[in-house]
């Protein structure tokens, strides 16, 4: 086996370009992440013939080769021997790759780092509040009435699993407060110190704003001549994010300037008061202006263009998957979310069955062993919501089955859009998606996604059976 991740090693580092052409290398739990001199020399097609190798693709600067878990760690390892470079961290890979992308990857990279290691706790929590809807959603086994209603024992069950699921949502603004602060560079600690400041429970909850302002009792501050809104900022993203980045940018700051035996007392201090002081006379009322905005503009496409407007988000959904700006999608989720219910879950979820169906119509084409192999686990992996290794790994190696899985998302996207399919919770976007959409629409869902499915494996069988099949 040895000899085997030995020569294996040598065949990736001579068709990458050879040490010579690798800034930087670092591995994750299944691929080797490289930042490469010219990604133009490497030639994929020979890459992919190397028997370890189950993909490849290049993303914010990194080039990723896709070998699995429990091997890619050995291959690493002889890799970075053979080319004679040190070991490098993932961070320190990040920070190479950052160096060669545009401002607009660096922004949705950005919001990928500060949002990809809270998405666990928001998944667990929309599972929660998924189990929470079959127990308490009228109309779902019975006529009119819930699980509930007719086994009253389960009421408080019911309840607690409720207080499970809205925890992460609540607090939402400290869990993005410690990811953001800690990306833009600041202690993670203080920017989680902001988010619970911004949702503390003196403070009017976000959620009852609209009835106070109608009502016109929004509590206020008044300081120093200022009146200042006494306002929460439960369920909102874009506030938190902006608090982040000026806690993070005056801390850095004011470390340059404070001498240090009173640097641990005074910048804390000063960072958090100025910030907070910021965030709930100017900064806050902005960004939740702004994410309204973004959030009321993306539903009045979805209003307006209704099923063509489903389509054409379910076609380019896979393109912006590869280039990663699917992470920018989820703080208007979010922001959708908070405001009573989100179209975005249903979308993304027919998306990416739809890779799923193309993978497992190509496995059955295939004469390849390894392909088939590959499309086996890829295609589970699409169907439970996790694309990349079915897009990279199989469809776009053979190209037609991605443009297959691109008209099958269309499809069940305009399905989707059509039948105004809403989920309150962020949830895993696969088939198992269906426990945060609300009760009315699970059938729906489940529709649109067996429409993405059979579409995008019908359309894959069709284009093989066209000139595209010489690429099996």
């Amino acid at each position: 086996m040895n000899n085997k991740i030995e020569e294996n090693a040598q065949q990736i580092l001579d068709i990458i370009g050879g040490s010579e052409n690798i800034l930087s290398a670092a591995h994750c739990a299944t691929r080797l992440r490289l930042v490469l001199k010219d990604e133009s020399v490497v030639n994929s097609e020979d890459l992919l013939h190397v028997e370890l190798v189950k993909g490849q693709f290049s993303n914010s600067g990194q080039y990723q080769i896709i070998i699995g878990a429990g091997t890619v760690n050995e291959v690493y390892n002889s890799l970075i021997k053979l080319a004679n470079i040190t070991e490098s961290t993932k961070a320190e890979v990040k920070k190479e790759a950052d160096k060669k992308m545009n401002p607009l990857q660096k922004l949705v990279k950005l919001l990928s780092d500060i949002f990809v290691p809270i998405i666990p706790a928001l998944v667990a929590a929309g599972l929660l509040m998924g189990i929470n809807n079959v127990l308490t959603s009228k109309g779902l086994f019975f006529d009119g009435k819930s699980l509930m209603d007719i086994y009253p024992q389960m009421t408080d069950f019911a309840n607690m699993i409720n207080i499970f699921a809205n925890a992460a949502f609540v607090f939402l603004p400290i869990l993005i407060g410690f990811s953001a602060t800690r990306m833009f560079g600041g202690n993670p600690y203080l920017g989680a110190v902001i988010g619970m400041i911004m949702v503390h429970p003196d403070l009017l909850n976000a959620y009852g704003y609209g009835e106070a302002v109608l009502k016109n009792t929004v509590p206020v501050w008044n300081v120093f001549g200022l009146t200042i809104e006494k306002v929460g900022y439960q369920g909102t993203v874009f506030p938190v994010l902006a608090a982040s980045f000026i806690l993070a940018w005056i801390e850095k700051n004011l470390r340059k300037i404070i001498p240090s035996a009173l640097d641990n007392l005074l910048t804390p201090l000063l960072a958090v008061f100025i910030t907070s002081f910021l965030t709930f006379t100017v900064v806050g009322g902005i960004m939740r202006s702004a994410g309204d905005l973004l959030a009321d503009g993306l539903v009045w496409i979805y209003d307006t263009l209704g099923m063509f407007g489903g389509a054409i988000f379910g076609f380019i959904m896979a393109p912006l998957t590869l280039t990663g700006m699917h992470h920018s999608l989820l703080p208007v989720d979010i922001q959708l979310i908070a405001g009573g219910g989100s179209f975005l879950l249903a979308l993304v979820a027919s998306n990416n069955v739809a890779q799923g169906g193309a993978t497992f119509a190509a496995m059955l084409l295939s004469k390849d062993k390894k392909l088939k192999s590959i499309a086996v686990s890829s295609g589970i992996s699409a169907l439970l919501g996790i694309t990349e290794p079915a897009m990279f790994g199989v469809n776009l190696k053979l190209k037609y089955p991605f443009y297959a899985a691109m008209i099958g998302s269309a499809l069940g996207c305009a399905y989707a859009a059509f039948a105004h399919i809403t989920n309150v919770a962020p949830g895993p976007a696969g088939i198992i998606g269906f426990v945060t959409v609300q009760a009315g629409d699970v059938i729906n869902f489940l529709i649109a996604v067996s429409i993405s499915l059979i579409a995008s494996f019908s359309i894959t069988i069709l284009l093989s059976k066209t000139k595209f099949n010489k690429s099996l």
